[in-house]
């Protein structure tokens, strides 16, 4: 373990508890399976040229990381990216959410889908495809857009640019998503046909709803009473309003999209976190070669 407490702290979210002991019982082995996994395949990829006497351009390693808001995929992410640089091949990992390819709020409230934000219709699938695509056909720089939390909204004319990363971690509600394919032959169907390694963050309803109504309370203390903020309206509600609020909102939106979307994509990732009401893993269920 080479992570301090301090950097440890610095990936965490506002309401998601993480101390040492679980990074090191979970999260760093996680990080050293995956570096392996990462080998294995850097090597299969190298038969598979010798074979064909090609010299393509090393395709990144892509981890997905899916589960419910609020389950914590962001600091899990954020965490996984500081223990994979660390091994010793150093590799160059970065970091995307599917947020970015949401559409715009002008789009969604244009088509009625401000409801069904973080719902796979809301989405510019074609755009987060052709982005997956190009990071691994090895183009360099790759541009994802920015989305910003306080705004509740894509920022326009705002990228981050990924340059040919050894490892890309891409969380996300619908990562492991499937539906009907499309027509005709030259289309991918599903954002997991790109994904090398997935992981499901999960836990139990109840307390998904505890930690939503957490964070909103917190949120309504901070970022909500920034005057630009989208939820600004909610940094005056009294607790009994702010609780209320956010359980009509969870039930409504997040709790629906749950059962409809998420939670049946959970058996199709390579990887299941089960965490218990004080955000440390219980349960580790890791599929079978």
């Amino acid at each position: 373990m080479t992570l301090t407490s301090d950097e440890v702290s610095r990936v965490r979210s506002l309401h998601v508890r993480l101390d040492m002991a679980e990074v090191e019982e979970i999260y760093l082995p996680l990080s050293r399976l995956l570096s392996l996994y990462v080998a294995a395949t850097q090597r299969l990829f190298g038969a598979q040229q010798n074979f064909l006497c090609t010299r393509d351009v090393e395709m990144p390693y892509i981890i997905g990381v899916a589960g419910s808001v609020a389950v914590g995929k962001s600091t899990m992410a954020r965490l996984l990216r500081e223990l994979l640089v660390r091994w010793p091949n150093v590799p160059k990992v970065d970091r995307v959410t599917t947020d970015g390819f949401l559409y715009p709020n002008s789009v969604l409230e244009r088509e009625g889908l401000m409801e069904r934000k973080g719902f796979p219709e809301s989405y510019d699938l074609s755009a987060l495809l052709h982005f997956l695509s190009d990071i691994k056909a090895g183009r360099r720089p790759v541009r994802a857009p920015v989305y910003s939390h306080l705004l509740y909204d894509v920022i326009p004319s705002q990228w981050v640019e990924i340059d040919r990363p050894d490892i890309l971690i891409v969380e996300g509600l619908n990562m492991l998503q499937t539906g009907s394919p499309p027509r005709g032959d030259k289309a991918i169907p599903y954002v997991s046909d790109f994904l090398d390694f997935s992981i499901y963050l999960d836990a139990a309803e109840d307390v998904l709803l505890t930690w939503y109504v957490n964070r909103f309370l917190t949120l309504r203390g901070t970022s909500f009473r920034d005057p630009k903020s989208y939820f600004h309206r909610y940094a005056a509600l009294s607790d009994q309003d702010a609780v209320e609020t956010a359980t009509s909102i969870w039930k409504r939106i997040n709790l629906c999209n749950l059962h409809e979307n998420i939670l049946p994509t959970r058996q199709r990732a390579h990887l299941i976190l089960k965490k218990g009401e004080n955000h440390r893993v219980e349960q580790v269920s890791l599929r079978r070669l």
